[in-house]
């Protein structure tokens, strides 16, 4: 059931390092990307995938997670995901749609937690380090990194108290607690 994929597609940020994603699992999550709506079916978006060890480690050096978590700057080793997609924007195919992005992204991780993964879109990119690390062509800009992997967290969704803070944290015992609004807050 649709519902029961988003509420278990949470942002995952440990995951169990060592349980491999394989490239053509990687290549599936592309092709529901795919398949998607793209604003005037310019279809701008394209894909780096690894599941490299090596280079996965070198991708999750140029990333900043978890911003509300201070002092955490990266899943620690042997809780890095195992995969990342990279997404770009081909700027030669034209302007794209920033909604492609996202609906881009969505459908990737509900995908991988349809096949027992979990993930988690990262827009804090030290862009020019990656862009060099991958050896991209000019004509590839990066929009959003998705790291993915086994997730090792639980995460718990739970109603915004009465001070209003939305930010997600971290219990001491490393669940992580991520508030949301009611649905009647919402609904003008």
């Amino acid at each position: 059931m649709l519902k029961e994929l988003v509420i278990k597609n949470r942002s995952y940020r440990r995951f169990f390092q060592d349980e491999k994603i394989e490239i053509e699992t990687l290549k599936e999550l592309v092709d529901l990307a795919r398949l998607t709506a793209s604003g005037l079916n310019r279809q701008v978006l394209r894909y780096y995938l690894s599941n490299d060890k090596k280079m996965t480690n070198k991708i999750n050096d140029t990333l900043v997670w978890a911003g509300y978590c201070k002092g955490w700057v990266s899943p620690p080793e042997g809780e890095k995901p195992s995969a990342f997609i990279v997404m770009l924007k081909d700027t030669e195919a034209g302007p794209g749609l920033v909604q492609d992005e996202g609906i881009a992204a969505q459908t990737i991780l509900l995908g991988a937690v349809e096949k027992g993964f979990g993930g988690c879109m990262l827009g804090s990119i030290d862009r020019k380090k990656l862009s060099s690390l991958l050896n991209l062509p000019d004509k590839y800009e990066i929009c959003l990194v998705i790291a993915l992997g086994r997730p090792k967290e639980k995460v718990v969704i739970e109603e915004i108290d009465k001070s209003g803070d939305i930010r997600y944290y971290r219990d001491e015992l490393l669940t992580h607690h991520v508030p949301k609004r009611r649905l009647e807050d919402i609904i003008i």
